[in-house]
């Protein structure tokens, strides 16, 4: 019988649990499409952007993933510093 190991687990990764779709739409709301367009220049954010389009895109396109992924932190350290104002 094998066992397979449990991936370590990673309470203070921000990234951990959070899925595309939460991510994107988390942007979006935050920056809205413009500037998220603006910030990561894809298509998907530009020309009739939404969360499905996103999503396909950022599967398939590492670098695109990564600023998005980047983006993402950026905004909640923004939050973050903005709450303990």
């Amino acid at each position: 019988m094998s066992h397979t190991a449990l991936p370590p687990a990673q309470p203070c990764n921000p990234l951990h649990g959070a899925t595309l779709e939460m991510i994107v739409t988390a942007l979006a709301d935050h920056y809205g499409w413009a500037g998220l367009a603006e910030r990561v220049p894809v298509r998907c954010f530009s020309s009739q952007p939404s969360v499905s389009s996103s999503r396909k895109l950022l599967r398939t396109t590492p670098w695109a993933r990564e600023k998005v992924e980047g983006l993402y932190l950026f905004m909640l350290r923004e939050r973050w510093r903005e709450q303990r104002g």
